[in-house]
């Protein structure tokens, strides 16, 4: 199976570095790292690269993943950025 990644170039450059010092091709190293992240409680790997949503339409995996579980937060985060910065200054700053 053939797949056709595009990366910044800095990133592609690293990729090769460490092919070249180990002496492989870069596939190696990128198959090497994706069989190093952690795995699900089913198994599968992490998603790394665009999703689709249920719609089919694209989406990044990695959105949600930090929902805090507080369903007012949306609403209400005025209330909360004011209670965190209610003692602060501009000499806080």
């Amino acid at each position: 199976m053939s797949v056709t990644v595009e990366l910044p170039a800095e990133a592609l450059a690293r990729l090769e570095a460490e092919a070249a010092r180990r002496g492989v091709g870069i596939e190696t190293v990128i198959t090497e790292l994706t069989e190093a992240l952690p795995r699900s409680d089913t198994g599968e790997a992490p998603r790394l690269a665009i999703a689709e949503d249920g719609a089919g339409r694209p989406r990044f995996g990695f959105i949600g993943m930090g929902h805090s579980g507080d369903g007012e937060l949306s609403t209400r985060y005025k209330d909360y950025r004011r209670a965190a910065t209610a003692a602060k200054t501009s000499d806080d700053v």
